[in-house]
């Protein structure tokens, strides 16, 4: 990980994160003055799962793999591939709001450069900007409903696919012969 000292030459990528699109220029000005800019190589862990971390990431080039470790039967932990984000999506909201351990470890793909922002400057920015802030929270708080309805279409699907009482009856019954 290295950080990247010319914040202004990611400016135009930093305007294609969803999170800052709606912000002024003078905004994302802000936006990127309190923010830091980092470069990862491949394969460099950005967010470990059950790690506290109170910083908010814009993906501005490259690519990122989020996964989450699910515990076998054996006790031991198996790791989940959940998605793949790349230029101009984010990942640590839950980070601004809530002093909450990470729910998912991040890796970098390839060359990433990311935008990364503390709680405490986010809301100095929230403080000092309103209109800005509104915006800026209004388009996390989207971005959280999505991915909720995303994870509640995939609860629902799974229920479905489960058998019920129905199924396993007319299975036994079809074995039993009866």
């Amino acid at each position: 990980m290295e950080e990247l000292k010319d914040k202004n030459a990611w400016r135009a990528s930093a305007a294609n994160v969803m999170t800052f699109r709606y912000l002024s220029s003078a905004e994302l000005a802000l936006v990127l003055k309190a923010s830091t800019v980092y470069l990862f190589g491949p394969e460099e862990t950005v967010v470990k799962e059950g790690e506290l971390d109170p910083y908010f990431y814009g993906i501005l080039e490259g690519s990122v793999s989020v996964s989450v470790h699910e515990k076998l039967d054996t006790g031991e932990l198996n790791e989940v591939y959940m998605c793949t984000l790349g230029p101009g999506d984010v990942f640590g909201e839950a980070g601004i709001f809530l002093k909450v351990k990470r729910t998912a470890t991040v890796r970098t793909l390839d060359d990433v450069v990311l935008l990364r922002l503390h709680r405490s400057d986010l809301a100095a920015f929230i403080k000092a900007q309103p209109s800005g802030g509104n915006k800026l929270l209004l388009v996390v708080i989207y971005g959280l409903l999505r991915k909720l309805r995303a994870a509640n279409q995939e609860l629902a699907y799974e229920r479905k696919a489960d058998m019920d009482q129905t199924d396993v009856d007319a299975l036994l019954a079809d074995m039993t012969g009866s």
